[in-house]
């Protein structure tokens, strides 16, 4: 009796008892004899064979094919549903064709405006950019001064402090050199009058003391609304070595002249009235010029360098990044001075300046197509199609009404390895 193995290749070879007669068993048994004598031969011809069949054969795995509609639709449906999120988000929307660079950017700001205070301590007084803007020089941050409260006139001495930083009845209340938290100097161990009524600790600083408890309302500046912005921005991507700027191809001198922001009608004009920028950020100019606050305007490059770079413009955006729900240290504010010379001494005029501050944030990518993402992308996609198979499986394995039937026809079972000892009696009778 013989068994015969077929190749993918159609070829038969025998595994035991193939030949005929006592001549062909004879002829095996003195080659089995030679191999035992001969253990390097034998080990050779073992790693021939591995050689070769790792060089000459080919394995393919087992496919089964189900015929139910069930599972066919639901495959499918699954391999569908793969191939649109391969194609409409991962290709469309995501690019997963182009490589990518992130942006490289440099930003100035120039305002312009005037405006008229008259004031009861300063009396009638022209604002101009160099008086209401911090800093000067125009950078990506700046603060619009909008309101203030003045105290004119103060020098270095000696003077009552406010109730609410030194409230004293004697002299023991009040530590020499100490500094409150609240107070605007240091104390001299004194408690004075502030007023008919009421005592604090003498201090040793700049006096008059500031008084803010009262914020002006409306604004002094609530002109600013009207004051425009004029952005310059640049940017570049260094791995592709493209540049741009805010000032495109359709912004001209003369329309940059007489052009104003809109995001319909000009939005690539970079002029800007503050108060559109406070409305498009959802806030009111009118109440954030009172105590101040922080408006947020994006610059977004997103820039696909496949097209012609022309069709690399900026967009802006406006966020209002002053919450007014909370009554703790409402608005935006600071502190400057004015010095100055009287009679050889040396004084100041301060400002509690209450301002809104805006901070310019530039952020952008550029794509352009590259063989190596389209082909990472392009096998990453393939290999989720197997995701079908996975979930197509476990409903016919684990879920259907004949998934032990299926089991049956999948899978192919194997008995356990035999022992040795019967390896042994199995090639004694093959000898024979």
């Amino acid at each position: 009796m013989s068994r015969q193995v077929t190749t993918l290749s159609g070829q038969r070879s025998c595994t035991s008892g193939c030949g005929h007669g006592p001549t062909h068993g004879a002829a095996s048994s003195r080659a089995g004899r030679r191999l035992r004598h001969n253990p390097g031969t034998a080990m050779g011809q073992k790693c021939m064979e591995k050689v070769s069949s790792f060089l000459f054969e080919y394995d393919t795995p087992r496919m089964v094919l189900v015929r139910n509609k069930k599972v066919g639709l639901t495959f499918r449906l699954i391999q569908l549903i793969v191939l649109a999120y391969i194609i409409g988000w991962v290709f469309l929307y995501e690019k997963g064709y182009q490589s990518q660079d992130s942006i490289v950017s440099s930003v100035s700001v120039k305002l312009k405006g005037l405006t008229l205070t008259n004031e009861s301590v300063m009396g009638p007084h022209i604002w101009d950019v160099v008086d209401y803007v911090f800093p000067p020089q125009g950078d990506s941050s700046f603060v619009v001064m909008t309101n203030f409260i003045v105290t004119p006139g103060q020098k270095q001495g000696n003077c009552p402090e406010l109730p609410d930083a030194g409230l004293c009845k004697q002299d023991s209340d009040c530590s020499k050199g100490k500094y409150s938290r609240q107070g605007q100097g240091l104390m001299t161990g004194k408690c004075v009058n502030f007023n008919s009524s009421v005592k604090t600790c003498e201090i040793f600083g700049w006096c008059p003391v500031e008084v803010d408890d009262h914020v002006p309302s409306p604004a002094l500046l609530s002109e600013a609304e009207k004051f425009t912005l004029f952005i310059k921005n640049s940017i570049t991507f260094p791995r592709f070595k493209v540049s741009r700027r805010n000032l495109v191809e359709s912004v001209t001198k003369q329309y940059l002249k007489k052009c104003t922001y809109h995001k319909v009608t000009d939005s690539l004009c970079p002029v800007f009235d503050l108060g559109y920028i406070v409305k498009e950020s959802g806030q009111n100019f009118t109440f954030l010029a009172v105590k101040g606050g922080v408006v947020g305007i994006t610059i977004d490059w997103n820039c696909d360098l496949d097209w012609p770079v022309r069709y690399c413009k900026p967009i802006y955006q406006f966020h209002g990044l002053y919450n007014d729900d909370s009554n703790v240290s409402p608005g935006f504010n600071f502190r400057y001075a004015k010095y100055y010379k009287e009679d050889g001494t040396d004084k100041r005029t301060l400002y509690k300046v209450f301002g809104i501050r805006f901070d310019i944030l530039v952020n952008g990518k550029a794509g352009k197509f590259d063989i190596i993402p389209t082909m990472t992308t392009i096998g990453s996609g393939i290999g989720i199609f197997g995701v079908a198979s996975v979930l197509c499986d476990l409903l016919l394995l684990h879920f259907l009404q004949g998934r032990d039937y299926y089991k049956q026809k999948k899978f192919k079972y194997a008995e356990q390895e035999p022992s040795k000892s019967h390896k042994k009696e199995k090639e004694l009778d093959n000898t024979q």
